[in-house]
This record gives structure tokens, C-alpha cells and sequence, in this order.
């Protein structure tokens, strides 16, 4: 028995910034960029989007393609923009699918969310298999939701995005069978992160006597930005230091000879930008070489400098086009989907496939996944008789082309928060309705309504 994704779906923002305008905003040369780091477009929410309304869009998509509600046994969310430090996305979820088919007709389903940084929907995912390995006759779903957003004029902000994808978990599935051997490489560090924050109360007020400010009796003020705090140069470092462990660590578990990634079809890594797993494969692509083109005990300055050499030959310019190209048309139109990320690259892999007429059943994908703080795991699924034929129904780049571009004016408002009203007027899909400010003992609530 195969165990497996059977099913996709996606929504994402339906505003795009197209990045040269934001490269003349910001006096960044657009080359540098688009032909240097691959992006095309970051999209950005509406002012009635969040976490919570991609995800349901995602699932609502998914389970329209005739899945029963009372097949689905999991929800399951990866996402590192949750609206709620109690209450999961997944229990939102179970509300608003009770929306549309019924109350109580989610109410078998267990729900959860997963959190560490881009990686949360890849550990969601294994959780969800593992369930379906004991319980065949099951269904799960794993959504990634998330918002990339990023400090106005940061080294971060060109690679801002949003979307959510949903998947259908079960046994013989109609896209991709993952096999059983994950590795894994964890380490805890701060190259990315996003902490609570405080600011002192006297500083707000001007008041030395701590006297309540807004019911808020406390000295300090806690504050939550969903911006994070990063070094990109060192989040790289550990982005590669976890993939290339988690890489060889794979290669014994299944014991191959040659170069693992020559195994594979094709290569789905975390990209926060489009070109970044290109960027990032070239050491572990030398080193895997056979023979290898690296010796990790030579001076670091020495290393550094036969890494760049491998990444601008020849040989691994066709081995980008080859293995790792397919994943990167998604990235560079919609931006960092952070636990999505992986998922987007793997339907855009197969859409382009597909595309390509190729008879690829029994085929290997390897999946390369990277979460900050920081965590990476690599495995592998075999494309199943039913796959270019499943991915029909998520139109991905009809979707993409249909996105409504902003200029940087609606763009600055719509980060500082300072725009109230919608800039697109929403059409069969979920929307953040309203945020509860009045009642106390539901000071925060959010709800959310299905709009025709």
C-alpha cells in the first residue's frame, strides 16, 4: 500500500506589486532582482484577507473537487502566521467549512496546527501519512497558509507573498506516493524568527505611575510584529548547513552509490525566492559529484571560491535546467508562501510537467525542506499513474495571470494598514468580515463569511 498526496488545491493574494516598480521605489537596480534572484512579482493581501481566509479558500477549492466531508479524519495546518496563540487555524477551519456543508458535519475531524517556520506544513504532512499508514481506509488534509511580510525597505521586503495550498492524504493516491525514509537535521539557532516584544508603558503615556492604559495594568506593553527579525547572510548559512546534513543523511538511508540527486526527475527545495535552491545546491552538488568536485578539509577561502567555480559551469547550468528550473516560475510570480513554499514548487514542478507531455509515472521527486530556527528535512515520492491528470484541477498559471496589479501608493497602504476598504470586490470566496471590539469576552474574535 502506497501513502500519498491524492489531491491539490492553492489560493493566493490576488494583488501583485510587479517587483521593477518596487526596485525604482526603493533604488534598486531591477536586474538585480528579476535576473539575479528570479522575481517577477510579490503579492500582497486585501485588506480582508488573512492566514485564515487563504486557507479556507485552499480547502473550500479542494473539497469542491469531490471529496465528502465525512471522509476527511484531519485538518491539519503548517503556518507561522497564525491570527491566535490559542486558537488554531485548523479549529477556524472546522467552523467555516460548517458554513457551507452543515453544522456538525466537520465535527469528527481532528484539527491541529503546526508551527517551526517554513517547515511547519512538511511536519504536518509526515504526521498525516504516518496516520494513514495505520488507518488506510482514512482521509487527512494538510494546508500550508501563510503571509510573507516584511519591514517597509528591509533586505526581505522584495520577497514578500501570500497563499495557502491544500492536499488530500491518502493510501493509493492519484499524484505522488512518499516513501518512508524522511532525514532529518535540527539545530536551534536565531536566524529567523519572530519574538514577542515589549515597550515600556511610561513610554507610551508619559506617566512614571504604571496607571491602567487601555485595561492594560502591566509596566510593559507586549507587542507582536508579523514582521520578523533575520540576517539573511545567516540564515543561508544555516539553510545550508541543515539541507546538506538532512541531504547525506538520506543518502545512506537508502543506500545510494552514485550522486543521490541523478535518482530524481526533479528537485522541489524551500524557496524564498525563486532562484534561492539553485543558489543554495551548488556546494551539495559538487560534493555529491562522483567523483566529488570538493574537499571539505581544504582552507575555507579555497572552498568558497571552487563553490562559485562549480555554480558557473556548464555542467551544473544543465543540472539547474534539468532538476531544479521546474520549481521556479510559481516563486518568481507569487513570492515567499514560507510553509508553502515547497508545496507551490511541487505544483508548479508538476503542472509544467505535464505539460511537457512526458510519460513520467514511476518517476522519483526528491524534496529538499528548510524551516528557520532551524530544521530541514529531505525526502522522496514516486509520480503515480493518475498525476498529470490530477493537476488538471488546480489552474495554476491561468490563476497567476488573472492577478490585479497595485501600484506602490496602494501597496504602502495596504502594509502600513492604513486602507480600510477592499481594493478587489470579492467573488465566490471566504472573507475576514470583522474583528469583535466591543464585547469583552470576545474582545479579538474574528469571523468570517462565504461571499457569492
Amino acid at each position: 500500500m502506497n501513502t500519498g498526496i491524492d489531491a491539490i488545491a492553492f489560493d493566493v493574494a490576488k494583488l501583485h506589486l510587479p517587483i521593477k516598480t518596487l526596485a525604482k521605489a526603493r533604488n534598486i537596480d531591477t536586474e538585480k532582482l528579476e535576473k539575479g534572484l528570479g522575481l517577477l512579482n510579490i503579492t500582497v493581501p486585501d485588506v480582508n484577507q488573512d492566514a485564515v481566509v487563504f486557507a479556507a479558500n485552499a480547502l473550500t477549492k479542494l473539497i469542491n473537487g469531490n471529496i465528502k466531508p465525512a471522509d476527511i479524519s484531519r485538518i491539519y495546518v503548517g503556518t507561522e502566521s497564525g491570527v491566535d496563540n490559542a486558537k488554531p487555524i485548523g479549529s477556524y477551519l472546522v467552523g467555516l467549512m460548517e458554513q457551507l456543508y452543515g453544522e456538525g458535519s466537520f465535527s469528527h475531524c481532528d484539527a491541529v496546527d503546526f508551527t517551526f517556520a517554513c517547515i511547519g506544513a512538511v511536519d504536518a504532512l509526515q504526521n498525516c501519512l504516518d496516520y494513514i499508514r495505520l488507518n488506510p481506509d482514512k482521509k487527512a488534509i494538510v494546508i500550508s497558509t501563510d503571509i510573507a511580510r516584511y519591514d517597509l525597505g528591509s533586505t526581505g521586503e522584495y520577497t514578500q507573498g501570500a497563499g495557502a495550498l491544500a492536499m488530500l492524504v491518502s493510501a493509493n493516491p492519484k499524484i505522488i506516493a512518499l516513501d518512508t525514509n524522511w532525514a532529518v537535521s535540527t539545530k536551534g539557532v536565531f536566524d529567523f524568527f519572530k519574538p514577542y516584544r515589549t515597550i515600556s508603558k511610561r513610554q507610551i503615556t508619559g506617566n512614571e505611575n504604571n496607571e491602567p492604559w487601555l485595561g492594560q495594568l502591566e509596566s510593559e506593553i507586549e507587542l507582536h510584529k508579523d514582521q520578523p527579525v533575520f540576517d539573511g547572510q545567516y540564515s543561508n548559512q544555516c539553510y545550508m548547513e541543515r539541507t546538506k546534513q538532512a541531504y547525506f543523511r538520506f543518502k545512506e538511508m537508502v543506500r545510494e552509490q552514485g550522486s543521490l540527486y541523478n535518482r530524481w526527475e526533479a528537485l522541489v527545495m524551500h524557496l524564498p525566492y525563486a532562484y534561492q535552491g539553485r543558489r543554495m545546491f551548488s556546494e551539495i552538488f559538487a560534493l555529491d559529484a562522483n567523483p566529488p568536485l570538493l574537499n571539505e578539509n581544504e582552507p575555507a577561502e579555497d572552498y568558497q571560491l571552487k563553490v562559485k567555480e562549480v555554480s558557473k559551469s556548464e555542467a551544473y547550468k544543465d543540472f539547474v535546467k534539468a532538476k531544479l528550473e521546474s520549481a521556479e516560475r510559481a516563486s518568481s510570480l507569487v513570492g515567499n508562501v514560507y510553509t508553502g513554499s515547497v508545496f507551490m514548487g511541487l505544483l508548479c514542478t508538476l503542472v509544467q510537467l505535464a505539460g511537457n507531455r512526458k510519460t513520467l509515472t514511476g518517476k522519483k521527486i526528491g524534496f529538499l525542506a528548510y524551516g528557520s530556527g532551524s530544521k530541514s528535512k529531505v525526502f522522496e515520492g514516486t509520480l503515480q499513474q493518475g498525476w498529470a491528470d490530477a493537476v488538471k484541477s488546480a489552474p495554476l498559471f491561468e490563476t497567476l495571470q488573472q492577478s490585479h496589479e497595485i501600484d506602490f501608493d496602494t501597496y504602502l497602504k495596504l502594509h502600513k494598514r492604513e486602507k480600510h476598504s477592499p481594493v478587489l470586490k470579492p467573488k465566490e470566496e471566504w472573507v475576514l468580515e470583522r474583528i469583535e471590539k466591543e464585547k469583552p469576552n470576545l474582545t479579538g474574535a474574528r469571523y468570517y463569511k462565504w461571499v457569492e
